[in-house]
């Protein structure tokens, strides 16, 4: 059994932490990080949400790997080779740190676009986010030790907001903002 699911208050200190990491990650990483974002629910103010930081890193190309891999080990994240996502290359914390979940995509991938769009729209409507995490926290309470259920019992409340997400973005013809790091 691993680590049981906790959904907790939003805590203000999320965005410190990943401007902290961001510096970090830009200083490492240079040009070949065209973007570097804060994601997932810690990326929300007020959004209740595991205490995990996610940061997206948007590259021109996977290819060569190492032009990405390499700084982030030196920086102590661990490449996780068996991610079955082929979408991402994807780094987790250095054992016995903060734990941390760094998803590497392709700009203007869908899969790069997404997650932003998600956030940004969670943002700018608090409702919806306070939905969302009254869902997160029904579905941990009931999966607290089966991770893989509890992820997919929240998937249908993603869906849900990414589709109210696609009619917000094509009535204001929302645009990526500035990078976060």
């Amino acid at each position: 059994m691993g680590d049981p699911v906790e959904i907790v208050d939003y805590d203000p200190a999320w965005p410190l932490e990943f401007a902290t990491l961001g510096r970090t990650l830009r200083a490492a990483l240079g040009d070949v990080a065209v973007r570097i974002d804060h994601i997932g629910s810690t990326s929300v103010p007020g959004l209740a949400a595991k205490p995990v930081i996610d940061v997206q890193i948007s590259v021109r190309s996977f290819e060569p790997l190492d032009a990405f891999r390499t700084p982030l080990e030196r920086l102590g994240l661990v490449y996780r080779a068996d991610n079955p996502e082929l979408t991402k290359r994807y780094f987790r914390e250095a054992p016995g740190s903060r734990r941390t979940h760094v998803h590497v995509r392709e700009l203007g991938s869908f899969s790069q676009q997404l997650p932003l769009l998600f956030r940004d729209y969670l943002r700018v409507h608090p409702d919806a986010a306070a939905g969302f995490a009254d869902a997160k926290r029904r579905c941990a309470e009931k999966f607290r030790d089966e991770r893989p259920q509890y992820v997919a019992a929240k998937e249908p409340y993603v869906w849900d907001i990414l589709r109210h997400a696609d009619t917000w973005a094509k009535s204001i013809g929302w645009r990526l903002g500035p990078s976060d790091a």
